[in-house]
C-alpha cells in the first residue's frame, strides 16, 4: 500500500485536474501571471481544525517556492476570528487551490469536531471510538485522517487490510462455522497475518465464534445488539477476544453502550452525519 504523502498527492493531482480542466479561465483572463499575493484562511465557526497539513500540500504541489505561515494546527480547538494560516504565493496558484483547499478543511474539520464530541462523551469509559468504511468515494483518506486528528480511531481502511467477515460473507460462505475455517485457512495460506473480524447477530452466533474461532479470530461484532444483550455476550466471551458493538449507536445512547465494556463502538455517522464547517480564505492587499 502506498504511503499516506503518496495518496495524499495522487488525491491532490486529481482533484485539481477535475476542477482546473483546460485553465482557470476567470484568473486568467484578469490576473497577470507574475502577480504576486497574500491570502489568510479566516475561521467562521467554532469546532476542532482540521486539515492544515492538507493544504500546506496543496499549495506546495501546485507552487513549491511559495511560502506558507501556519497559525494553528490540525486537532487544535479553533473558535470564531481566528487565523489558521496565511499563503503568499502567485495569485494564480492562491486561485487554483482555493476552493480545493476550503473543500477538504471545511469536511475534515466537520469530522473532527464531531468525532471529538464523542470522544469526549466516553472520556472515564474504557470503551473507544472507531469510524467504518460509510466514507465518500476517492475521500476516504481525509475522512478517516479527520476521525484520527478528532481524536478517534480507525477501522479497517478497505477489503484489504482485514478480514471482516459479515452477514453476507456467512451466507455465501454457507454458514459461520464454514465462513471462519475458510477465512482462517485463507490467512494461513495466502495472505498470513491478516487479522479476522466476525459479525454476530445471536447470542447463538457469539457461542459460536467462541467455541470455534479461539486462535483465529482476533475480533467478534456484535452487531444490532442492544447494552443488556452485549452485557451477557461480554460474559460469555470472557474476554478471549476484542469485542465491538455495532448499529444504531449515536451520541443520544453512546453511554450505555460504553458502561458495558465493550472495547469498541463503530459509528458509520463519524463521518456520513458529521456537517462541514464554515471556514473562508480571503485575498490580504499587500
Amino acid at each position: 500500500m502506498k504511503s499516506f504523502d503518496e495518496q495524499l498527492e495522487h488525491l491532490v493531482r486529481e482533484a485539481l485536474a477535475e476542477d482546473v480542466g483546460d485553465g482557470d479561465h476567470s484568473t486568467l483572463s484578469c490576473i497577470p501571471a507574475d502577480k504576486k499575493g497574500k491570502a489568510v484562511l479566516k475561521i467562521k465557526q467554532d469546532g476542532i481544525l482540521a486539515g492544515v497539513e492538507v493544504a500546506k500540500k496543496i499549495f506546495t504541489i501546485v507552487e513549491p517556492a511559495m511560502h506558507f505561515q501556519q497559525y494553528k494546527q490540525d486537532g487544535d480547538t479553533m473558535q470564531f476570528g481566528e487565523k489558521a494560516f496565511e499563503v503568499e504565493a502567485s495569485i494564480h496558484t492562491i486561485l487554483i487551490c482555493e476552493r480545493l483547499v476550503l473543500n477538504c478543511m471545511q469536511r475534515m474539520s466537520g469530522i473532527a469536531t464531531l468525532t471529538h464530541t464523542y470522544v469526549e462523551t466516553l472520556k472515564g469509559y474504557h470503551t473507544r471510538i472507531l469510524d467504518t468504511r460509510k466514507t465518500t468515494p476517492n475521500f476516504r483518506l481525509l475522512e478517516k485522517e479527520a476521525v484520527k486528528i478528532g481524536g478517534g480511531m480507525n477501522h479497517r481502511f478497505g477489503l484489504f487490510d482485514m478480514i471482516m467477515l459479515k452477514d453476507n460473507h456467512i451466507e455465501y460462505a454457507g454458514g459461520l462455522e464454514a465462513a471462519i475455517n475458510k477465512a482462517y485457512n485463507y490467512t494461513q495460506t495466502i495472505k498470513p497475518g491478516l487479522k479476522i473480524e466476525v459479525e454476530t447477530r445471536s447470542m447463538d452466533d457469539v457461542k459460536t465464534v467462541c467455541n470455534i474461532g479461539k486462535g483465529k479470530v482476533f475480533r467478534i461484532m456484535l452487531d444490532n445488539f442492544e447494552p443488556v444483550q452485549i452485557t451477557e455476550a461480554l460474559t460469555i466471551i470472557n474476554r478471549d477476544f476484542e469485542t465491538e458493538a455495532s448499529g444504531g449507536i449515536n451520541l443520544d445512547n453512546i453511554i450505555f453502550y460504553a458502561a458495558t465494556g465493550v472495547d469498541y463502538v463503530s459509528v458509520g455517522g463519524l463521518i456520513h452525519q458529521a456537517k462541514s464547517l464554515d471556514l473562508s480564505l480571503k485575498a490580504v492587499i499587500i
